[in-house]
């Protein structure tokens, strides 16, 4: 409307322009009336991502509820031409799977050396189980996983101990949960004092390792181990399962991880940290103290450990029956 008021006072386009605040290419197309005078949204321009969105879609698609990070998507993608950034990667995701905002965590920070969280996670029950044991340095964030098919007192003490070797060095205590394989009774003899499993209780006397538990029902005390759980699924079980046409079974994945951790995990920029936990590993690794001589196992505590039960010994007292008939006989 201003645009046809100006040109019946006979102003010129260019005069227009300027008193309009448009370009003269818009005031030409509404005088000749095909222009409205309203800017619309502009048509998306072509992007990098373009001709692998419909790849990143059914990757979506095909892991459901589990989903999968962008950063997975981004190594697929670009292992096949992609040549963008992962910004526009994760804009697109987001417009497919939308995603609530989450609460924030406080993260407490502990000294180099001082904390070692640990827990297993479950990924597939029933017949053919697969749990994976997790541990994680505090201060560096460095990782370690073995997958396992049970979670027994005498594979999680082996398992511990090979994350004191992947480490190379025992911290001050390790954070943990509270199962029958860790603790027997909390507050057995007192406030804070516990009943421990004395299976793994030696094996941690022998690594000299403090044994500290998580209140109960509050897996965040531990929320640094228990956020790699999910960055572990969604980084990697989750990308090895989708790809194979079978289960993947303990040794598979114990293989493919270990790859993971020294290429992938271990070696990312940590989204709190904003540093790689292995450079941290080379601040905290001279924090731990040094390894003892591998623990000898099971056997060796077995004798310890076994219960002397009472063997019934033949009394060497008659009934009192006997004795009664005896004094009647003598009477």
């Amino acid at each position: 409307m201003e645009i046809d008021v100006l040109h019946r006072q006979g102003k010129g386009i260019r005069e227009i322009a300027r008193v309009a605040g448009m370009s003269r290419n818009t005031v030409r197309a509404v005088l000749r009336g095909l222009h409205d005078g309203r800017y619309g949204p502009r048509s998306a321009a072509a992007t990098k991502l373009d001709p692998y969105k419909d790849q990143v879609r059914a990757r979506l698609l095909g892991a459901g509820k589990s989903g999968l990070r962008a950063t997975v998507l981004l190594r697929e993608i670009r292992a096949v031409g992609y040549a963008g950034g992962i910004t526009q990667l994760k804009e697109y995701v987001h417009s497919i799977r939308p995603t609530l905002p989450l609460e924030p965590i406080v993260r407490f920070e502990t000294e180099p050396g001082h904390q070692l969280q640990i827990d297993f996670v479950d990924f597939r029950r029933g017949p053919s189980p697969l749990r994976a044991f997790t541990a994680e340095l505090g201060y560096s964030r460095y990782a370690y996983v073995e997958y396992t098919d049970n979670e027994r007192t005498e594979t999680l003490a082996a398992c511990l101990e090979r994350a004191l070797q992947f480490f190379g060095g025992v911290p001050l205590h390790i954070l943990c949960d509270n199962p029958k394989t860790i603790v027997i009774e909390r507050n057995a003899y007192g406030e804070g004092q516990h009943r421990y499993n004395r299976y793994l209780l030696d094996v941690a006397k022998h690594y000299g390792v403090k044994i500290r538990l998580c209140s109960p029902y509050r897996p965040q005390t531990k929320g640094k181990v228990e956020r790699f759980h999910r960055y572990l699924r969604e980084s990697f079980f989750v990308p090895l399962q989708s790809g194979q046409t079978h289960l993947v079974d303990v040794a598979t994945a114990n293989r493919e991880c270990r790859i993971w951790l020294n290429e992938i995990a271990n070696v990312r920029i940590h989204a709190t940290l904003k540093e790689r936990p292995l450079d941290r590993l080379a601040i905290e690794r001279p924090t731990l103290r040094a390894l003892p001589l591998p623990y000898a196992g099971l056997r060796a505590l077995e004798p310890r450990l076994a219960i002397a039960v009472p063997v019934p010994l033949e009394s060497l007292q008659h009934p009192l029956v006997v004795y009664q008939t005896l004094a009647e006989e003598l009477a």
